[in-house]
């Protein structure tokens, strides 16, 4: 096993950081406290090539894989400004389109995706299914050339900001998932914001599907094998996922360093005292075994093998370090930890939802039990 960074993996983070940086915290705060999208930086990532770091160079991509694409995640939350997005657009919908789709449909929607102004979100949780994918109740039915879409979605991210959904429905007799490419503007799909209280540029929203119609050539890959289509994008957005906990831990402790050693209380530095150096410590240790399974995870999926069960460990052990560094963070900070001018409240609420979202922690433990210990199921 060799752990050293390649040259070209640093000199992507240090590119990354360099277009980021200039953006940081207080611009990412912002957004997130206005509810609005980090159109600017999406724009950036995008004239650099970042965001289409994992789409084929043939469609205006980077030609990278998923390593590269969670380096990119990383090291922009690293910077202050996770963008949950790329988990979606690209983590999902690149992935989805680059290796299902027809040859139409990449290239009418991956050089939009690689150069940063286009998006298309993904579509498949439903509010009576939760975790329970055998559960889903939209439908797509055939009716001549067309395929008609009624149900519901629920905790849909981005909808506003994108052009099109990656939806996944029921089709045939025996009710197999099949994937379509749905635009945000089709005729009897209604858009509702869901309000949350978590601080987030990107707005969630219910989903209403009342008999949309879709053309056959919206149809992603071949009907009815919609359940393995999509699992080629679900790790690879829990690794992304993953790698934006990482980058905001990192985030998180560079800001409690940098305070502890320039915070005085009694004569010396805060950082000096035990209480507030070893939950720092703490968290940093927490962050890097979280960043090794990410790292792991990525090449796995990279390299074509097995990666379900790495993806959803760096899941969970990314998502427990951020939240750990945070509140380390935040008691380092004393008040200050919740007052505005220092803006890591929003970046908790982040990382909250990330120990949810896209799986919670519970369906891992389940995962990890029934399929790595060889325990009996439990659901």
């Amino acid at each position: 096993m060799d752990f050293a960074e390649s040259d070209e993996h640093r000199d992507l983070l240090a590119a990354v950081g360099a277009v980021a940086a200039p953006y940081g915290g207080a611009y990412y705060v912002e957004h997130a406290r206005a509810g609005t999208e980090c159109t600017e930086l999406w724009h950036a990532l995008g004239d650099a090539g970042f965001a289409g770091v994992n789409v084929p160079e043939e469609y205006g991509g980077g030609g990278g894989g998923l390593v590269e694409l969670a380096l990119v995640c990383e090291e922009i939350a690293a910077q202050g400004a996770p963008i949950l997005l790329l988990l979606v657009t690209h983590a999902i919908s690149a992935e989805v389109l680059a290796g299902y789709g027809t040859e139409e449909q990449r290239k009418e929607w991956l050089p939009g995706l690689a150069s940063g102004r286009q998006k298309v979100v993904f579509a498949i949780t439903e509010p009576e299914a939760g975790s329970n994918t055998h559960k889903l109740a939209t439908r797509a039915r055939r009716v001549g050339d067309e395929w008609i879409v009624t149900g519901e979605k629920y905790y849909i991210s981005g909808v506003d900001d994108a052009e099109a959904l990656l939806l996944v429905a029921r089709t045939g007799d025996e009710g197999q998932l099949s994937l379509f490419l749905v635009p945000t503007d089709a005729p009897g799909l209604q858009k509702t914001v869901l309000p949350v209280d978590v601080m987030l540029p990107e707005k969630q929203f219910t989903l209403h599907f009342d008999e949309v119609r879709l053309p056959a050539s919206a149809l992603v890959g071949e009907e009815g094998q919609g359940f393995r289509q999509v699992f080629h994008g679900l790790n690879p957005e829990r690794i992304t996922g993953a790698a934006l906990c990482v980058g905001i831990a990192r985030y998180a402790l560079d800001r409690a360093a940098r305070y502890a050693k320039d915070r005085q209380v009694w004569d010396r530095p805060i950082g000096a005292h035990q209480g507030v150096a070893h939950p720092l410590a703490k968290a940093k240790i927490e962050t890097e075994l979280a960043a090794l399974m990410t790292r792991k995870a990525a090449w796995l999926h990279a390299n074509g093998l097995p990666a379900g069960e790495a993806s959803n460990m760096a899941k969970y052990a990314a998502a427990e370090a951020a939240l750990a560094a945070l509140d380390a963070a935040m008691q380092t900070h004393g008040g200050n930890g919740v007052a505005q001018e220092f803006g890591l409240l929003p970046y908790w609420g982040l990382a909250r939802l990330l120990r949810i979202a896209p799986v919670n922690r519970e369906m891992i433990l389940n995962f990890v039990a029934q399929h790595s210990l060889g325990l009996p199921r439990s659901y």
